[in-house]
Parts: C-alpha cells; structure tokens; sequence
C-alpha cells in the first residue's frame, strides 16, 4: 500500500496572518497555481483515490488534482485541521495579541486548550482513527490523503512515532510513504523538513 500525504496550497488567512485551524480560507490565486504543480509532479504516482478533509482549502487543493489527473475524490471530517485556536479562530494574529495576551501565550503548547477549542488528545485520536480506516479500506492501493498541517504532525509524532516536523510545512507539502507488513516507511517528500 502507499499512501501519500499532502498538505493544502496557500490560503488567504495565511497572507493576512490569521489563527487558522477551523477558519475555512480559500487558496489564494498562488494557492491555486502551488496545486497545479502539485498535480504534475504527482501525475506519475497513479492515485486512485483522494481523501480529503471538508475544509475550502483542501477541497480547492483537490479539484486541481482531479481536473488535472482526474482522480476520484472521498471526504473525511476527522481530517479536518485541528480547531486549536478556539475563539480566536480567524483573528488576526497582531489584533489577538493585543486583546488576548493570555490566550495567546497559551498557544505556544500544543497541549493547552483555550476557550472554544479542540483538546490535543480529541484531535490526535480522531486523526489516528481515520488513518487506520483508511488503511483498512485501501489495503493494496495507492491513496493520497488532501489535510492540513496539524494531521500531518500527528502523522510523524504519533501514528509513525517518527518525531517531529520542522516549524513550518510547505504549501502543497507532500510525503509518500509505504506499508510493507506493519511498518511504515518514508519513500519520497517535497517541501517538508524532519527534524529526525
């Protein structure tokens, strides 16, 4: 089985500095063009199908790839970006620092949870639940799983227990990885950096 795992192109809340997590941005016009050559470099891998999470800027990321390579495409909620950012979601992140200071500093771990957000251990377990699914479910095909960042750490720090990721994660980042009897290996990646 190989898996790949991509993360979503450029969005209009990362170049206007917003808590992102549950904000449901759209790509921004570079977005769109980081997915078409997204879609080229991946047009050899021979996805059969696309797992995607619900948001605007995944699901915009995996039109150009079905329009270009014409994969089919599945949704899945539990891949939804973490909502980690609670009532914060979509501020601007200078504006928020200034009312909120508190829940600001209180974001530098992943282990707190704000007010209106998602805990770590709720979005973990939902994560790794829909991948062993998906495993489950494609046991011999080639399947590109469409998310977000925070699933793609929770992919390397707790389902591979690998480690970490460096701090930032490419726009339209991608991982290949194989299942060869019950382990998982790194075969290929773009605009990524392990930090193990």
């Amino acid at each position: 089985m190989s898996i790949l795992c991509i993360r979503h192109g450029k969005t209009t809340g990362d170049i206007e500095d917003r808590y992102g997590g549950e904000y449901d941005d759209h790509l921004t016009p570079e977005g769109f063009k980081q997915a078409e050559k997204l879609a080229d470099e991946l047009k050899d891998k021979h996805i059969e199908t696309l797992i995607t999470s619900p948001m605007l800027r995944t699901c915009e990321t995996a039109g150009v790839l079905r329009e270009k390579n014409g994969t089919e495409i599945t949704f899945e909620p539990c891949f939804k970006e973490r909502n980690q950012y609670g009532i914060l979601t979509g501020k601007i992140k200078s504006e928020a620092k200034a009312e909120y200071p508190d829940l600001v500093e209180k974001l530098n771990n992943r282990l707190n949870t704000i007010e209106g957000a998602e805990s770590y251990e709720d979005f973990r377990d939902r994560v790794q639940q829909a991948f062993y699914r998906v495993v489950e479910t494609y046991p011999s095909s080639c399947v590109a799983i469409l998310w977000h960042g925070g699933p793609m750490r929770v992919l390397f720090r707790d389902i591979l227990k690998k480690g970490e990721l460096d701090k930032v994660i490419g726009d339209c980042a991608w991982v290949e990885i194989e299942k060869e009897r019950d382990e998982f290996v790194i075969m290929d990646s773009r605009r990524i950096k392990f930090l193990f």
